[in-house]
C-alpha cells in the first residue's frame, strides 16, 4: 500500500454514484436508494464530444429539485466554455468539464467557482496530466477517466493507475488540496487499487445500481476505499 498521498489520507472517501444506469423514470426512488452517497454523478453527453447522447440540464435540475443529494455534473460535451456555467447556475455542487474540449480552461474554472460550484477538469485515458500540472491550483478536482468516456459498464483501464499516482504526486509536491476522481469500471474489484494510487472520489455506476442493495453497496465501496487511503 502506498503512503505517497498523505494529503488525501486525512479525508474520507467520497462516493458519487453515476445515475447513468438508474431507472430515470423513478428518479426519486433511485436517488433515495443511494441517499447515503456523497453526490449523485450526472453524466451529460452530447453525441459530439463522445459517441453517445444522454441527458442535459433538465435532468440535472430535476435531481437538484429532489434535494436528496448534491449534483456532481460531468460534462462530456463539446464547447463547455459556453454550456458549463449553466450547470453551476442551476445549483450543481461540482461541475467537471473536459480538458480536451475546453478552449479556455482556466477562465472557465474561475467562472464555475464564481458561480458557487467546485470546478473539475476531466482527462480522457490518452490525455497526459503533464500539460496541466502547473494549473492544478485552478481546480478543485481532477477526473482521471478509467475508461474511454461515452458508455457505462466498461472495464477498468489498469493503465490509468500510474496517471492517478502522477496527479497525486504533483498535487502533493505543490501542497495543493486536490480531489482526484476516478470514473469508469469502479467496483469492489478495482476501488482499492484506485484508492491506493491516490484517488479519493469514486464514481460507480453499474456496480451500485445493479447491486441487490444499492445503499449497502455504497457503504461497502466507501469502506473499502477508506481502508486503502489511510
Amino acid at each position: 500500500m502506498s503512503h505517497s498521498h498523505d494529503t488525501a489520507a486525512s479525508k474520507p472517501a467520497v462516493i458519487s454514484p453515476s445515475i447513468l444506469n438508474c431507472d430515470i423514470a423513478d428518479l426519486t426512488g433511485e436517488l433515495t436508494k443511494i441517499r447515503n452517497a456523497d453526490y449523485a454523478h450526472v453524466d451529460i453527453m452530447d453525441n459530439h464530444f463522445v459517441p453517445n447522447l444522454t441527458w442535459g440540464l433538465p435532468v440535472v435540475e430535476a435531481v437538484i429539485a429532489k434535494n436528496i443529494l448534491p449534483v456532481d455534473a460531468h460534462l462530456m460535451i463539446a464547447d463547455p466554455d459556453r454550456w458549463a456555467p449553466a450547470y453551476a447556475e442551476a445549483g450543481s455542487a461540482s461541475v467537471t468539464f473536459h480538458a480536451e474540449a475546453a478552449h479556455a480552461p482556466i477562465r472557465l474554472a474561475r467562472e464555475l467557482r464564481r458561480l458557487g460550484a467546485k470546478a473539475g477538469l476531466g482527462l480522457k485515458p490518452t490525455t497526459d496530466i503533464h500539460d496541466y500540472v502547473d494549473l492544478l491550483h485552478e481546480f478543485d478536482m481532477i477526473l482521471v477517466m478509467t475508461v474511454e468516456p461515452g458508455f457505462g459498464g466498461q472495464a477498468f483501464l489498469e493503465s490509468q493507475i500510474a496517471k492517478i499516482r502522477r496527479v497525486r504526486e504533483a498535487a502533493n509536491t505543490r501542497q495543493i488540496d486536490l480531489a482526484i476522481q476516478v470514473d469508469g469500471g469502479i467496483s469492489r474489484a478495482t476501488i482499492e487499487r484506485a484508492a491506493e494510487a491516490g484517488a479519493d472520489v469514486f464514481v460507480a455506476g453499474s456496480a451500485v445500481f445493479r447491486a441487490a442493495d444499492a445503499y449497502e453497496e455504497v457503504e461497502v465501496l466507501r469502506s473499502m476505499a477508506n481502508g486503502c487511503m489511510h
